[in-house]
């Protein structure tokens, strides 16, 4: 039997609402710059496409995604990037209906996947939960990226417990990734939810603690906002510590954004 999945209908919505977004953008302004250097809003949404594409292989083609794995491994600094410049190169409209395309294909399989299946991915199999946490998550951070360059301002919604979600997950490989040893035991995460909800997770009683709104934590760990900007507070060494380096995507530790002249 396929396996429910609630956070497929949250990552439709958070498509759909990108999708309202760029759906309004005329030719010339996809090629507007966005915050991550070197790309356009055309890149954003072609990179979006791509890892869709991606995702789709490793979900019905185990054999089709080892062969993009071994891609991967033959250019490991550039294949995000080339990725990304192939599809910006397209007219709007074909990169449009591509990213559509892909990422109804790719709902369609995760719904359909049978419970309790893994699947082969860059880093570590994935459920289709997981799968699709990975996406709904790299769908809002570029997705922040665009509406930045856009200067539009995106109204917060409590989509943002599966972005938190993946942020608390990936703290280790935060550490891991830049050489630290991993605090050895779980923090208390407490962060306001756009609806006023409390979202946590970690023992009340951890000794260490991290707070503050479930927007600013998203942003942080998506590496699209200093922490200089953001009011999230943190008590203990290693919880400060996590707040400087966090980040909820796999790969080589990111540059994250500078912050803003004067901060808050």
């Amino acid at each position: 039997m396929p396996e429910a999945v609630p956070v497929l209908d949250d990552l439709r919505r958070e498509s759909e609402e990108l999708d309202q977004l760029v759906g309004e953008v005329s030719g010339e302004r996809w090629a507007l710059p966005t915050p991550a250097e070197g790309w356009t809003v055309a890149h954003q949404i072609a990179h979006l496409a791509w890892t869709d594409r991606a995702a789709l292989t490793a979900v019905t083609d185990g054999d089709a995604f080892g062969r993009l794995v071994e891609e991967a491994l033959a250019a490991p600094d550039s294949f995000v990037d080339d990725g990304a410049d192939e599809g910006a190169g397209l007219p709007p409209a074909e990169l449009l209906s591509r990213w559509r395309a892909g990422r109804d294909d790719l709902l369609k399989a995760l719904t359909a996947a049978p419970r309790g299946t893994r699947f082969p991915w860059y880093g570590p199999p994935m459920s289709a939960t997981s799968m699709a946490t990975a996406r709904l998550m790299e769908t809002w951070a570029h997705g922040q990226d665009v509406a930045d360059a856009l200067g539009r301002v995106r109204v917060p919604t409590d989509r943002l417990r599966h972005v938190a979600h993946i942020g608390v997950r990936a703290r280790d490989f935060a550490f891991g990734v830049r050489g630290l040893s991993a605090p050895g035991d779980a923090f208390r995460v407490e962060l306001r939810m756009p609806s006023g909800e409390l979202w946590v997770s970690g023992p009340e009683d951890a000794g260490q603690w991290v707070t503050g709104p479930a927007l600013d934590f998203c942003l942080l760990v998506t590496q699209r906002a200093h922490r200089d900007d953001l009011a999230l507070r943190a008590e203990g060494a290693d919880a400060e510590r996590w707040l400087d380096i966090a980040q909820a995507f796999a790969g080589p530790p990111g540059p994250g954004r500078p912050a803003k002249e004067g901060g808050l």
